[in-house]
């Protein structure tokens, strides 16, 4: 009996002693609450789940990033808002969304014209080694006077041009054309003679079987297969220059961010780091298998943007930079900080860098 007495009382000291184990891990674990500015079912919301699985990972379980889909707790566009009010403790969004508050925003995604010719790392240089990150904190705490913290995580790009009913030349085939277009690049478009239309991504297939809109960009790649462009347009445009090296951010909660440890600041920043590399170069492939589904089971034709559009393009973006500039000083701050950059890293990249068409054209030459 005493055996038997001595055996319940071992069993019950063990029970207690997972059960405040259990407690003492549950109590450390701190979930961060995030919402997206996409739904569940694009490949831009991948970024956000493998963010959210390293961040889990790489503290062993101690700090969670709860992510959700757009409009699960506020509508897509007031992530912004919600997480400085701390009715979310951050968002994974894209700083183009909040051009109506300041024009600046466009510039932290790389901007129009892929800002002075840099391409994604040079970006990512500018934000880490030229000042960028630090303009980027500033734009949110003192210019828009939010209470928050931001990096980047999101490469979404380059993107195409976009989709056309009809095969065009020239900026005057363009003109007249219905095309939904969105932020400051719609500014451009609409200075050359479109007739932009904005609207959310959801809303463009089912306006093009209307014919309420006669062209289209969204992203490019396995996105815009996800939409179903294919199946309403076949005349596919590429590249193009309004977002070719446009990056999306994670914003945090200031609170929130100042009461994590300083080993889980660092895995946030490292998560969102790997999280920018890794799904870029995943998404990349994603996007060459999509452009050869097009092409082979689709009948798209994927075209090589015209250079005058291009040209004309970035021509325009440059005139309506500078009448930014000359009205808003943090804008014309941070353009002028990125140009600075950029005359040190594109010239020697021109430099040193092979020209990518140099080697493509000998192992896979451009079919006549």
């Amino acid at each position: 009996m005493k055996r038997l007495f001595l055996g319940l009382v071992a069993v019950a000291l063990i029970a207690s002693a997972f059960v405040v184990s259990t407690t003492t891990v549950m109590a450390q674990t701190k979930v961060l609450k995030m919402q997206a500015t996409w739904p569940a079912s694009l490949t831009l919301y991948d970024n956000f789940t493998y963010f959210a699985d390293r961040v889990n990972k790489l503290s062993a379980g101690a700090l969670k990033i709860e992510a959700m889909p757009a409009g699960q707790v506020v509508p897509a566009f007031e992530v912004l808002d919600a997480t400085h009010k701390k009715v979310l403790d951050g968002a994974h969004a894209w700083a183009g969304y909040w051009t109506g508050k300041n024009k600046t925003a466009i510039l932290f995604t790389g901007g129009p014209g892929g800002t002075f010719g840099m391409d994604f790392m040079d970006v990512m240089g500018w934000l880490y080694h030229g000042g960028g990150l630090e303009l980027y904190n500033e734009f949110y705490q003192k210019e828009l006077k939010l209470n928050l913290v931001v990096f980047p995580i999101l490469p979404a790009g380059p993107q195409a041009f976009g989709w056309f009913k009809k095969p065009i030349q020239t900026v005057e085939d363009m003109k007249g054309m219905k095309c939904r277009q969105t932020g400051m690049a719609g500014e451009v478009w609409q200075a050359l003679g479109f007739t932009v239309v904005n609207m959310p991504g959801g809303e463009i297939i089912p306006s093009a079987q209307r014919g309420v809109i006669d062209c289209a960009e969204w992203v490019g790649g396995i996105e815009d297969m996800q939409l179903g462009f294919h199946n309403v347009w076949k005349y596919h445009y590429s590249p193009g220059l309004h977002e070719n090296v446009t990056v999306g951010e994670i914003v945090i909660n200031g609170d929130v961010w100042k009461e994590l440890s300083p080993q889980h600041q660092e895995i946030i920043k490292s998560a969102a780091n790997e999280t920018f590399l890794v799904w870029w170069t995943k998404w990349q492939r994603q996007n060459a298998d999509a452009l050869i589904e097009m092409q082979q089971k689709h009948g798209v034709q994927i075209l090589r943007t015209p250079t005058e559009i291009l040209l004309a393009f970035i021509k325009k973006w440059d005139e309506i930079a500078a009448a930014e500039s000359a009205k808003n000083p943090f804008f014309k701050k941070v353009h002028d900080s990125q140009k600075a950059y950029a005359s040190a890293v594109v010239p020697y990249k021109r430099s040193y860098f092979p020209p990518y068409s140099f080697m493509a054209n000998h192992y896979f030459p451009v079919e006549k």
